[in-house]
């Protein structure tokens, strides 16, 4: 073949014009270039998108195409309006809004964020730190994003890790769906701005190497033992037994349950620096570095949990496992310090088409999660029953036991709002029927009328995706293909009598979403279901399998490998019920409690819960940075069992005894205490049962204790529907970490065993049996009352707090308003027409009172009302704005009583107490001089 010199010089042409260096495309909403120099395993191609103002949406491609995949997690691609502008010169490309400036190295890809006056908020790594690999999956990637991260910076979100980190700056996070790991790829950082990692494959925060087996650290020698006589002495290379399938490693004829292993070694590092240890672990589990016992956990056999130790240049591993069954689990692996993590921060995911995140800016964290919101949707605003109590236990077996569990609340006057129908109501054989056994509730919905008309109290029950093979709701999916068939193919049992065979549905596919809400609705809702918790939604198909195996039984979906979209079930499951029942009545608020949780979840009326955690001192402790976390995650309704799920063996038996007994009573009331102050206040647990009268006796520290918390709460629902009000309207964060509302203390930022609780109430939970004190921090920047008796502290120090049994330390913001409602046994029983102001003195002011029908959503045509309080310090004076807004059945005319507490007059929370400012107040504006 013969080319002219004139053909030739064509093709250099064209040839130069495709690979351009650095070539820039203006697209209508942002800028495509072409990098001028793409490196093996780098990106080929970036993108930024402008959203809004403070929203930039960036892309990568390793090819020439940009995947067009939809995002499940996103639903607002672009703000209108929204002005910005370009420049480009020689080696980079500039895009401009109002708030931001996002700039592109045209060589590399690296991407910088600097704010309206140029200063640096976040870089990418140099050279553009973007890494594509192979998948597992054909045509996918393994894909890594590496950013610039100065030393002082803080990192929260994540979800819900349990690993009892608040901080996350140099550490690492797995973003596994798992049963009480809650995966959600949304980071905030203490310089104000948010990466939205739009990602549905496992994720890592922090490193991402490998991490190795024990023995690459040095020599380990296992001890297996059978009641103090050794059964098999070895060296152990891989401590590994994670999952079911490596629990065939175990010394042949080793009886887990009744023994006990400790393994010891003399480390040799290979360099000096930190080392970090993961582990998993259920049972007793004891692990020693250099001498000191650095882990001391105890967690049930069938859901082990995460730890993760650190330790300078370690030599010396002692660990002891008592297992306690047949299915126990343990592992631990190690990875030692590296030089190119320092002063980095990376996202790194399994399966991706493309590298994509969205960069959302504030000017403090509030406007951050905002942002988020503004990308994944609003939080929906929950029914208002939702805020007060409810009461579960696994589980009431019959209609009578909720009934008269709910007749035993109201004769003892503690507030209840909904009570909770865990698993297995319908037949044995049935799961997945979506009905209940009419032998054990023969009037299911005689019994939901019952307990909506005469105790006045709201119904949840536990709808799993999960269905057993044969059944008649199984073959309705699976002749439509619409069930992931692999567990049917192992013919694996599940845990119940003689164990029955069984998978969940595809809720990726949008026709299995509508059959599966149809069956609820069939079944359920049209019996009176207020609410419902959608259980094993990771999705659990077959507990304690490993990774890859689970992938086998979740895929493949509807929209592609399950390597692709392993974490995002619980946002389409939930998804398919909220539309559904919206479809079917939406004039009805919709409530669901998931056990795991994903961008986007807020906008379908959903809340999440900690899983099956362990009914333990030290569990607790873990689930304040973990509720933390998750809502600065974005997602703002959380709560957990309180007094733990599972229990140790001296608990589980009919009443525990002497100092078990003892112990018991206290972990329930110390996590009750805690559980008042949480967005939803939910008891929940094993066997012994978990209602206030079945933990402590009448009269009892304890049982007052709870009691006391119970009526508080809802007293304070004036002020918690508020904030509720506030979450949806305003993008507010009901549980907040100090770091929200103390930007400028740097004492605060690891701070994870405290928050507040809406603008005013400094929460402190106690978490060490029988603690009676507890160390705690008052922020700097605002003075403090104490709640109970108004003596006033400063801030900025730490302080040993009283901490009776029958307390926790809660202490009140200077310059706070608290709006306090009647005394009342459901959030329904009256209208607050008369509420009790607390102005806390010291500092200026505020707080808007939201108010609306509470149940359905006429609040998304604007039918609600706002009245504002405004107290000005200097002169003494508390206004009461004009009511602005309405709805159906507001209460025109209102009295408010205050309460004027400042550092020359303590007085405690107490809403009986005699007022002298009574103010008759008709909607227009009052001010009164204090």
């Amino acid at each position: 073949m013969k080319i002219s010199m004139t053909g030739l010089l064509v093709l250099i042409v064209l040839f130069s014009f495709r690979t351009q260096p650095g070539k820039v495309e203006k697209l209508p909403d942002g800028l495509l270039i072409q990098l001028a120099s793409p490196t093996s395993g780098g990106a080929r191609q970036v993108k930024l998108q402008v959203v809004s103002d403070k929203i930039i949406h960036v892309t990568a491609s390793a090819g020439d195409t940009f995947s067009q995949t939809p995002s499940l997690m996103v639903v607002t691609t672009g703000v209108p309006g929204v002005k910005w502008e370009s420049t480009e010169d020689a080696d980079k490309v500039t895009l401009k809004t109002a708030s931001l400036t996002a700039s592109v190295q045209l060589s590399s890809g690296e991407v910088t964020f600097r704010d309206a006056d140029g200063k640096l908020i976040l870089q990418e790594k140099a050279g553009g730190g973007k890494s594509f690999r192979a998948a597992a999956s054909k045509g996918l990637y393994a894909i890594k994003q590496t950013f610039e991260s100065p030393e002082d910076e803080a990192f929260y979100g994540l979800g819900q890790p349990q690993t009892g980190l608040m901080n996350y700056k140099d550490k690492d996070v797995d973003l596994t769906q798992y049963n009480a790991i809650a995966a959600v790829p949304f980071l905030v950082s203490s310089r104000n701005y948010g990466i939205l990692w739009d990602n549905y494959a496992i994720t890592r925060f922090g490193d991402d190497r490998k991490p190795r087996a024990i023995g690459e650290l040095g020599d380990v020698e296992a001890t297996y033992s059978v009641a103090g006589k050794v059964h098999t002495a070895r060296q152990e290379q891989d401590i590994a037994y994670t999952y079911i399938e490596s629990l065939q490693g175990l010394p042949k004829g080793f009886p887990l349950a009744k023994g006990k292993v400790v393994w010891e070694g003399k480390l040799t590092p290979a360099e000096n620096g930190l080392y970090k240890f993961y582990t998993t672990a259920s049972g007793y589990i004891k692990i020693w570095v250099d001498g000191q016992l650095r882990l001391d956990r105890w967690r049930e056999s069938w859901n082990p949990g995460p730890s993760i130790i650190e330790a300078q240049t370690p030599h010396q591993l002692k660990i002891e496992w008592i297992p306690e069954s047949d299915q126990s689990f343990f592992s631990i692996n190690w990875l030692g310090p590296s030089a190119e993590l320092k002063d980095k921060m990376s996202l790194s995911s399994e399966a991706a088409e493309k590298i994509d995140y969205y960069f959302v800016h504030g000017q403090n964290l509030d406007e951050v999660i905002g942002g988020y919101r503004t990308l994944t949707g609003k939080a929906s605003l929950l029914p208002n029953w939702a805020l007060g109590f409810w009461q579960s236990r696994e589980r009431y077996k019959t209609q009578d036991e909720i009934l008269q569990t709910v007749k035993t609340f109201r004769e003892k006057k503690i507030p209840l709002d909904n009570i909770v129908l865990d698993w297995s109501y319908w037949k044995e054989d049935a799961w997945g029927s979506q009905q209940f056994d009419e032998h054990r509730f023969p009037d299911a919905k005689g019994m939901i009328g019952e307990l909506h008309q005469k105790y006045h109290t709201h119904f949840m029950i536990s709808v799993w995706p999960k269905f057993y093979e044969g059944i008649p709701n199984y073959k309705l999916f699976d002749e439509k293909g619409w069930l992931y068939k692999q567990n049917i193919a192992d013919k694996q049992r599940d845990w119940i009598g003689k164990g029955y065979v069984s998978t969940f549905y595809d809720a990726f596919h949008p026709g299995a979403r509508k059959l599966f809400w149809q069956l609820m609705d069939q079944h359920l809702f049209s019996k009176g279901v207020d609410a419902w918790w959608l259980d094993a939604s990771e999705p659990d198909i077959y507990s304690n399998s490993s990774i890859q195996h689970r992938k086998t039984l979740m895929g493949p979906t509807a929209l592609g490998p399950a390597e692709q979209y392993f974490n995002g079930y619980t946002l389409m499951n939930a998804k398919g019920v909220y539309e559904g029942q919206r479809a079917t009545n939406n004039d009805q608020r919709v409530f669901i409690l998931t056990r795991t949780a994903f961008p986007g979840l807020q906008r379908y009326g959903a809340a999440s819960w900690s899983g099956d955690i362990a009914a333990r001192f030290d569990e607790m402790e873990r689930q304040i940075p973990a509720g933390l976390n998750m809502s600065l995650s974005g997602l703002p309704y959380w709560t957990t069992d309180i007094g733990g799920f599972f229990v140790e063996n001296k608990y589980d038996q009919p009443a525990p005894k002497g100092e078990a007994l003892t112990e018991w009573r206290e972990l329930n009331t110390r996590w009750f205490q805690y559980g008042a102050f949480c967005p939803l206040f939910r008891s929940h647990g094993q066997f012994p049962y978990r209602e206030v009268f079945n933990i402590a006796p009448e009269g009892s520290e304890e049982y007052k204790s709870m009691v006391y918390y119970n009526r508080l709460r809802y007293r304070l629902m004036p002020y918690i529907y508020s904030l509720a009000g506030h979450t949806h309207h305003k993008d507010y964060t009901m549980m907040r970490a100090l770091v929200m509302d103390f930007p400028q203390d740097t004492a605060v930022r690891s701070i994870g065993d405290q928050f507040m609780f809406g603008p005013s109430l400094l929460v402190n939970p106690v978490y060490n049996y029988k603690a009676r004190q507890r160390r705690l921090y008052l922020p700097a920047g605002s003075n403090w009352y104490d709640f109970y008796s108004g003596k006033h502290l400063t801030g900025g120090q730490s302080i040993n707090a009283d901490a009776p049994l029958g307390r926790l330390p809660l202490y009140v913001r200077d310059g706070s308003i608290i709006p306090a409602g009647p005394a009342i046994q459901y959030t329904g029983e009256k209208r607050a027409d008369t509420l009790t102001l607390f102005v806390y003195g010291g500092r200026d002011a505020s707080f808007e009172l939201y108010e609306d029908e509470g149940v359905n959503y006429q609040y998304e045509k604007g039918q609600f009302s706002s009245i504002p309080f405004r107290y000005n310090e200097a002169d003494k004076v508390l206004q009461i704005g004009d009511r602005t807004g309405s709805f159906p059945g507001m209460g025109i005319n209102r009295l408010f009583r205050v309460v004027y507490i400042h550092p020359k007059q303590a007085k405690g929370f107490d809403p009986e107490m005699t007022t002298s400012i009574n103010i008759k107040y008709n909607g227009k504006a009052q001010t009164q001089r204090l």
